[in-house]
């Protein structure tokens, strides 16, 4: 079973910018999609980017595209989720998922990480 662990949460100031990574302990096979999702307290668990593994082929919530961007590292397996111009709304536990569904359905992912808490102060 694949390992995924994030890092790279914290706090920041509203309109600045943090960078997640997260890092897998296994190979990640070539038809994997990982994506990000968040969960901010006392709502469900929202999808937020993905991207294949294979191709890189991404797609975005409607919340952060412009903002966010979703990248890989194949020789590393790593993935990363660049948060420009954040929102205090954006506030939220992110959380790694690894699954093989081009899917924004947090239910088509079966690997998890532990997750990252990311706070955006207004």
């Amino acid at each position: 079973q694949v390992q995924l662990v994030e890092s790279g949460g914290g706090s920041v100031q509203t309109g600045g910018s943090l960078r997640l990574s997260c890092a897998a302990s296994g190979r990640i096979y070539s038809s994997s999609v990982m994506g990000w999702f968040r969960q901010a307290p006392g709502k469900e668990r929202e999808f937020v980017a993905l991207i294949r593994w294979h191709s890189g082929s991404t797609l975005y919530s409607d919340s952060v595209k412009g903002r966010f961007t979703i990248s890989k590292q194949n020789s590393e397996n790593t993935i990363f989720l660049q948060m420009d111009s954040l929102k205090a709304e954006d506030t939220a536990v992110y959380y790694c998922a690894r699954g093989s569904q081009y899917s924004s359905n947090a239910r088509d992912y079966f690997n998890w990480g532990q997750g990252t808490q990311v706070t955006v102060a207004s």
